[in-house]
């Protein structure tokens, strides 16, 4: 009877170990499966950050664009740079930026 007792015993060890393993594996493969989820997370933070700076980059593009095509006397810009002590490309960028009008872009620059 022993000997049964000593198997049942033995099984009864080796369902509890087989159990506790089966747990282990679980939660081992939780966390692969939880990196894996994160990953997917910043795959796609990473992808939606670089579409917003991409959407920056041609906004400030065609910004740069419209004000290139604005038309500017350089006698205004010349005015502007030495009444004000200005660097010139300063003072250009605001009289496009202001479309212009040296009146606009001075009080602008006098705030």
């Amino acid at each position: 009877m022993e000997g049964a007792d000593e198997g049942a015993a033995e099984r009864v060890v080796d369902s509890k170990d087989m159990q506790q393993q089966s747990k282990a594996l679980d939660k081992l493969t939780d966390r692969v499966e939880d990196r894996q989820l994160d990953s997917t997370r910043v795959q796609e933070a990473m992808a939606s950050i670089a579409a917003s700076a991409e959407a920056d980059w041609n906004a400030m593009r065609l910004r740069e664009k419209e004000l290139a095509a604005v038309k500017i006397n350089a006698a205004d810009v010349d005015i502007i740079a030495s009444e004000l002590e200005l660097d010139k490309k300063v003072a250009e960028r605001t009289l496009r930026e202001h479309k212009g009008d040296a009146v606009a872009a001075v009080c602008y620059l006098l705030r």
